[in-house]
C-alpha cells in the first residue's frame, strides 16, 4: 500500500513540472490552414425539452378531486316539429276551349256574328280551324236619299299539319260583300231620277292557298295563292301568286334568295265613266317575275341585310314589258342595348295593283277601273326605336319615297249621258287616278305596357306630297293619328277604346261633256274637313265561358265624310254576348 502511494506521488510531481516548463518555454508560432469552415446543422443545436423534468423535492403533488352534478328535473310541454320547405301557392291554369261564338245587335239595325273553332286531329299533329264572321247594317243616314246598308260575310277554313322536318297547310276562303253607291248630291237630281238609281253593288271572293316550311334544307318556305274576285256588274279578276325562299349558308353568313311570280288578269264589262258612251269594256293583265338575293350579316350589335330585287314586268294585253332593279338594303345597330336602336334602309318594289285590293281600300269604286302596277322606285328611311323604361317603348322614323303611277282615289264625274244598269255614274263612285308622287314623311309612336292588364298606344304621321301633275294628292291626308287603350279592370270587367284623327283631303267634283277630254271637264276642287272618331267597348265576364259586352262607335255623333259625299252613321251602340265552349 505504501509502495502504491509513493508511485502516485511521483507521477503527480512529474506532471506539475511539465506544466511549469510549458508555461515558461517559448515554443514559437505555427500557421493553421482551415480546409473546411464549420457549418453547424440543426442536429448540432441543443433542443430544449418542451416538458422538462422537475426533480425539485418541493414540487407539490396534485390532489385528486371527486365531484358530482346535482340535477333537478324540469317539467316541459314543448315538442319540436319537423321542418318543412316553403311551398309556392299554385295558380290553376286557365281552361282553354276550342270554340267561340259571339252575337251582337245595335241601332241602325247593326248586327254582328263571330264564330271560331279549332280542332286538333291525329294526336295534335293536325289542326283544323274554321271561322265565320258577319257584320251588317241596314240603317239610313240623314240627307242621303239612297240606301246606305252594307253587308260583309266571310268564311275561312284552314288545315295545318306538323311533321318532324316540315310543316304544311292549306286555306280556303269565301266572302260576300254588299255596298251602296249612296254618295250623291240630292239637290242635283229630282225624285224621279233618284228613284231610278240602282245603287247596290255585290262583291264576291273565293280563294285558296297553301304553305310549306322545311327544316334542315336549303329550301325554307314557299306559298301559293289562287283567287277569283267578281261583282254584280259582270266584272271579274283572277290572280296567281307563287313565293319561295332559299337559304344558303356561306362561311359564317347567310344568303337568302326570294323568288316570286305574280299574275293577274281581269275584265270590266263597262267603259270608264269619263266616256260619254258605254261602248266597250276594259281588259287588263299583268305578269311579274322577280328574284331578290340578299346577304345577312350579324356582328354583335349590328344587323345588316344587303340585297337587291330584279323584277321583270309584262303587260299581257299590249305586250309591253320592262325590267326593274330595286334596292333592298336594311340595317339596325344597338346603341344602348334595348334602349336605343338605330335603323334604316332603302327599299323598292313593283307593286301589283288589283281590283280586289282597290275594293278593300275603297268599296265605293266603280267597276270601270284602269289597273296598272305601281313602280315604287325607292323608299329611304332612318329611325330610332327602343325603350324609355321597361314599360314604355318608342319608335321615330323619317322617310322619303318616290313612286311612279301611284294610285289615287278620285271622285268620278257626273255622267248624265250614260244609262248603265248599276247607278255609279251620278258622281257617286270613285276612279283610280295615277300620278308620280314623291312623299316626305315623319312617323312617331309610343307604346305603354305597364302590365298585362293595361296597354296604351299612340302614333302620329305627317306627310308632304309632291305630284308630277301639280294636282293635289287626291284623298291623301297630310296628318293622321290614332290612340288605342286596353284595360283589364279586374277578373270580371274589361274595357278599351280607340280614337283616330284624319286630316283634310282634296277631291274633284266634275261633269262629263261630250267630245271633251277629261282634263277639260268643268270641275271644282273640294276640301273635305278633317275628322275625329272615338270608339269604346266595355265587357263583363260571368265566368270563364260566358261574357257580355257593349260597343259604342262615333261617340262624338259626327256624321263626317270619309269620302266625298259619303257620310258615315252617327252614334252607334251595339250590345252582345260571347260564349266559349268545346266542340
Amino acid at each position: 500500500m505504501q509502495k502504491r502511494t509513493s508511485i502516485f506521488l511521483l507521477l503527480l510531481l512529474s506532471f506539475c513540472g511539465i506544466i511549469s516548463a510549458q508555461q515558461t518555454d517559448n515554443i514559437g508560432t505555427e500557421t493553421v490552414t482551415v480546409v473546411k469552415p464549420y457549418s453547424p446543422t440543426v442536429s448540432d443545436a441543443f433542443k430544449i425539452k418542451s416538458s422538462p423534468d422537475l426533480n425539485d423535492s418541493i414540487v407539490l403533488q396534485k390532489k385528486e378531486i371527486d365531484y358530482s352534478i346535482f340535477s333537478v328535473p324540469v317539467a316541459s310541454t314543448f315538442t319540436p316539429a319537423k321542418g318543412k320547405a316553403s311551398t309556392v301557392k299554385k295558380v290553376p291554369p286557365p281552361t282553354l276551349y276550342n270554340s267561340f261564338a259571339s252575337v251582337g245587335l245595335g241601332n241602325y239595325n247593326n248586327a254582328l256574328l263571330d264564330f271560331y273553332t279549332s280542332q286538333e286531329l291525329n294526336r295534335r299533329e293536325d289542326l283544323l280551324d274554321v271561322g265565320l264572321n258577319h257584320h251588317s247594317s241596314r240603317g239610313d243616314i240623314d240627307f242621303t236619299p239612297l240606301d246606305t246598308e252594307f253587308y260583309n260575310t266571310k268564311l275561312d277554313v284552314s288545315y295545318k299539319k306538323k311533321a318532324r322536318d316540315l310543316n304544311w297547310g292549306a286555306n280556303m276562303g269565301l266572302q260576300h260583300q254588299i255596298y251602296n253607291w249612296y254618295g250623291i248630291d240630292a239637290e242635283s237630281f229630282d225624285e224621279v231620277t233618284i228613284a231610278g238609281i240602282d245603287e247596290t253593288q255585290h262583291y264576291f271572293n273565293a280563294e285558296g292557298s297553301a304553305q310549306l316550311e322545311m327544316e334542315d334544307s336549303y329550301f325554307k318556305k314557299g306559298n301559293v295563292l289562287l283567287r277569283r274576285f267578281w261583282d254584280a256588274a259582270e266584272s271579274g279578276e283572277n290572280r296567281i301568286i307563287l313565293n319561295s325562299t332559299l337559304e344558303l349558308p356561306v362561311t359564317e353568313e347567310l344568303i337568302n334568295v326570294g323568288i316570286a311570280l305574280d299574275f293577274v288578269n281581269g275584265s270590266f264589262a263597262n267603259a270608264s265613266v269619263n266616256n260619254a258612251i258605254n261602248d266597250a269594256g276594259i281588259d287588263y293583265g299583268q305578269f311579274q317575275a322577280g328574284i331578290t338575293p340578299s346577304l345577312l350579316v350579324l356582328r354583335d350589335d349590328l344587323t345588316l341585310n344587303l340585297g337587291a330585287s330584279f323584277v321583270y314586268g309584262l303587260a299581257t294585253e299590249n305586250s309591253d314589258s320592262n325590267f326593274f332593279i330595286y334596292p333592298a338594303v336594311t340595317a339596325s345597330y344597338r346603341l344602348l342595348e334595348e334602349n336605343v336602336i338605330a335603323y334604316g334602309g332603302i327599299e323598292g318594289q313593283l307593286t301589283q295593283n288589283t281590283y280586289h285590293s282597290f275594293v278593300d281600300q275603297n268599296p265605293f269604286v266603280s267597276p270601270t277601273l284602269d289597273i296598272q302596277p305601281t313602280d315604287r322606285q325607292y323608299e329611304g328611311y332612318v329611325g330610332l326605336k327602343g325603350q324609355l323604361t321597361s314599360h314604355v317603348g318608342y319608335n321615330i322614323k323619317g322617310s322619303y319615297t318616290a313612286e311612279n303611277r301611284k294610285p289615287l282615289f278620285l271622285l268620278n264625274p257626273q255622267n248624265l249621258f250614260r244609262n248603265d244598269e248599276e247607278g255609279y255614274t251620278f258622281g257617286n263612285s270613285f276612279q283610280v287616278f295615277y300620278d308620280d308622287v314623291k312623299t316626305l314623311g315623319i312617323f312617331a309612336e309610343l307604346n305603354v305596357d305597364l302590365n298585362r292588364n293595361f296597354m296604351l298606344g299612340i302614333n302620329a304621321e305627317f306627310n308632304d306630297y309632291d305630284t308630277e301633275t301639280d294636282n293635289p294628292a287626291w284623298n291623301l291626308p297630310s296628318i293622321k293619328g290614332s290612340l288605342f287603350l286596353d284595360y283589364q279592370i279586374n277578373d270580371q270587367w274589361y274595357a278599351g277604346a280607340n280614337l283616330f284623327y284624319v286630316g283634310e283631303r282634296d277631291d274633284l267634283v266634275a261633269q262629263v261633256v261630250q267630245n271633251v277630254q277629261p282634263s277639260e271637264f268643268p270641275a271644282t276642287i273640294v276640301t273635305l274637313d278633317g275628322f275625329f272618331d272615338a270608339n269604346a267597348h266595355l265587357g263583363y265576364r260571368f265566368n270563364e265561358q260566358l261574357s257580355i259586352f257593349v260597343k259604342a262607335s262615333n261617340l262624338a255623333n259626327n256624321e263626317y265624310q270619309r269620302w266625298a259625299n259619303f257620310r258615315v252613321q252617327g252614334f252607334q251602340a251595339l250590345a252582345g254576348v260571347s260564349y266559349k265552349f268545346d266542340l
